[in-house]
């Protein structure tokens, strides 16, 4: 049963029976969304994404390039594989450090 999610992403094509799917599951999204691409998927529906941001440096009035990698929930409807550019939303915590989910491809 797919529903909206509240954000602009096409929906997956496939099907899956995970709970923590954010359209064919019961986790609600709210928070934060990022776009950032999958570094690493080798654990189980698990995907750590990259996204890169700027911070400013107040004593030299310049700004640094910074990346930070996010661990999401990869659903088996959309699998995720490393180099695919992605969109994460938060959600309530699925573990330890889980906190986002993959909810589809970026454009």
């Amino acid at each position: 049963m797919k529903h909206s999610i509240g954000l602009d992403v096409k929906a997956p094509g496939g099907k899956c029976s995970d709970r923590y799917c954010a359209w064919h599951g019961s986790i609600a999204i709210r928070g934060k969304v990022f776009e950032g691409i999958v570094k690493s998927a080798k654990a189980h529906n698990t995907a750590a994404i990259e996204f890169g941001y700027h911070f400013h440096i107040p004593k030299y009035e310049r700004y640094e390039r910074r990346t930070s990698r996010i661990p999401a929930h990869n659903p088996p409807c959309l699998h995720a594989k490393e180099g695919d550019r992605v969109v994460i939303a938060e959600c309530r915590p699925i573990s330890k450090t889980k906190h986002f989910v993959i909810v589809g491809f970026a454009k």
